[in-house]
């Protein structure tokens, strides 16, 4: 599989990243077949968070036998200076690892979190020790429904190695400055900060019962996870796309990678004109 330089970090990770997401909510069978999956294409990174069910058990067993294989990134939720140290040390032994490669800002909705991250006694301190002390190697941010809060967090602070957003082709079916994907990217590319993205294969928010375990619904028939897919990877920027939250998915997502190349702008302006014809809606805003 592609690699590409993730940004500061200097680390080659694969076009597709493991989403951890996906593992948390199935026993350790089904995840141990995924996992396996994942790395018979050649995955190299992995990018988990406590909040996603049994996603730390799961990985365990293969965190433990193949550290090395792995650029590994974690999340936290917490914003204090001590709820982020808790629960770093809390996903380190749950891991039964030494280090994080990467560990994030999870989820960073609003300017009131954003500051209280990068205040007195706020989690941004946690990090920065973390980072001396050689238990953390990388810092990110993600967001996931307002991206401009992306463009603020990197006009504040010069820490951040990587982000997570959104980047999808529903979005451009009407565009709008809370999902402005382009805008980031563009300041990520200047700052040479790695770019994770989500939502690839999102066609818009439920509309009737769920039948996958992502929030949103997805895309299912090969051809559109195709598209949707070398869409979100031949965005200026972009390193990898994280598997989505269902592992049933993961095969429709790296059969698409198989048949990966740079699309150009005739070609992307003709993957926004079929979400438009098959009524594709941003997930943001509401």
């Amino acid at each position: 599989m592609e690699t590409r330089v993730f940004g500061k970090t200097k680390a080659k990770i694969t076009i597709i990243a493991m989403g951890g997401c996906g593992l948390g909510y199935v026993d350790q069978i089904e995840a141990d077949k995924a996992v396996k999956l994942a790395m018979d294409h050649g995955i190299n990174m992995i990018d988990v968070a406590p909040t996603y069910g049994k996603a730390e058990v799961r990985l365990n067993p293969w965190i433990r036998k193949y550290r090395n294989k792995f650029f590994l990134a974690e999340k936290t939720l917490k914003r204090t200076k001590r709820g982020a140290w808790r629960q770093l040390n809390q996903s380190l032994e749950r891991l039964d690892t030494t280090h994080f490669d990467l560990y994030q800002f999870h989820a960073v909705s609003s300017m009131e979190e954003l500051h209280q991250i990068l205040g007195k006694d706020g989690a941004m301190e946690a990090f920065k020790e973390a980072k001396e002390t050689g238990l953390i190697k990388h810092i990110g941010i993600t967001a996931h429904d307002d991206v401009r809060i992306l463009q603020k967090a990197l006009k504040l602070s010069d820490d951040f190695d990587t982000v997570l957003l959104p980047v999808y082709v529903a979005s451009l079916v009407n565009p709008n400055p809370v999902n402005d994907f382009k805008k980031i990217l563009q300041i990520t590319r200047d700052k040479n900060i790695g770019v994770t993205a989500i939502k690839a294969i999102s066609k818009n928010r439920w509309k009737g019962a769920p039948t996958y375990k992502t929030w949103y619904e997805p895309l299912d028939k090969q051809e559109l996870v195709n598209q949707a897919v070398w869409f979100t990877l031949s965005q200026d920027g972009v390193t990898t796309y994280s598997l989505p939250c269902d592992v049933k998915l993961w095969p429709l997502v790296l059969s698409a990678v198989k048949e990966y190349k740079k699309l150009d702008a005739e070609e992307l302006e003709r993957i926004v004109n079929m979400a438009r014809e098959n009524e594709f809606q941003p997930l943001f805003p509401e």
